[in-house]
């Protein structure tokens, strides 16, 4: 006897998803894993490309509206701010020494001052009888032509600190002004700063003045050449984030 076939034929289906369901569902599994791959990586490459941004824009200047980053803050271990920050300063004190050396005549530069560009920032040096008189606070009427030339260029960078330190050699000074060498090299220091101030009118919170005597020599005392060189004020351009206020 013939059995008859059930309509549908075949086996009767077993339970559980379809076959073709299921390899949709691991289709989609690894494509979701795949974008959120793709993600990751997109987000890697973005923190790649602020830290790029951020240093590009410190070194060339460009803003463009969002935040810049403190001087004390570090970018991967590297203090990039303040090596970028140091370069473009240097860079700004090399243009002011050019700058006063075509004011005060090339012939004449290496007479009349010296620099020095340090941690501390761009020292402008003059010897005292560049400026004063021996034993003397009031400028030269030649020594006021030369601040008004370094007045002038220095007006032109407003941003950096100024400070003006004056300095003596170890012989002692005796007069009804200054009874000690203390007092001539602070009244030298503040006889520029007020010529600077009232000449040019230089923001007095970016100025300071200080004499040190004869207690911060660049040369030894023991020379007629040495005094000559210890007698002298400095006229210091401060870096922007410098906390070297003093001299070595």
């Amino acid at each position: 006897m013939k059995m008859r076939r059930k309509r549908g034929g075949g086996e009767e289906s077993k339970g559980g998803a379809p076959e073709w369901l299921t390899t949709y569902g691991d289709m989609t599994t690894l494509l979701l894993c795949f974008f959120v791959l793709l993600y990751s990586f997109s987000n890697l490459d973005a923190q790649k490309y602020n830290l790029l941004r951020i240093s590009l824009r410190e070194a060339l200047g460009v803003l463009d509206g969002g935040k810049t980053l403190d001087s004390g803050a570090l970018i991967e271990g590297g203090e990039v701010y303040n090596e970028v920050s140091r370069f473009k300063e240097d860079e700004l004190f090399e243009e002011i020494v050019e700058k006063l050396e075509d004011s005060l005549g090339k012939e004449n530069f290496a007479e009349i001052v010296s620099f020095v560009i340090n941690e501390r920032g761009l020292t402008i040096r003059f010897l005292d009888s560049v400026l004063f008189d021996t034993g003397q606070a009031n400028l030269k009427p030649e020594a006021k032509e030369i601040l008004d030339k370094l007045a002038d260029i220095l007006s032109q960078y407003p941003s950096n600190p100024i400070r003006v330190e004056g300095h003596t050699d170890n012989v002692p000074i005796h007069n009804s002004r200054f009874p000690s060498n203390w007092e001539l090299s602070t009244a030298r220091a503040t006889t520029v700063i007020r010529h600077l101030i009232d000449r040019y009118n230089f923001s007095p919170d970016k100025l300071s003045a200080a004499g040190y005597g004869e207690y911060k020599p660049v040369a030894s005392n023991d020379t007629v050449e040495g005094r000559r060189l210890n007698r002298r004020v400095d006229i210091v351009i401060l870096r922007s984030d410098s906390v070297l206020q003093e001299p070595n």
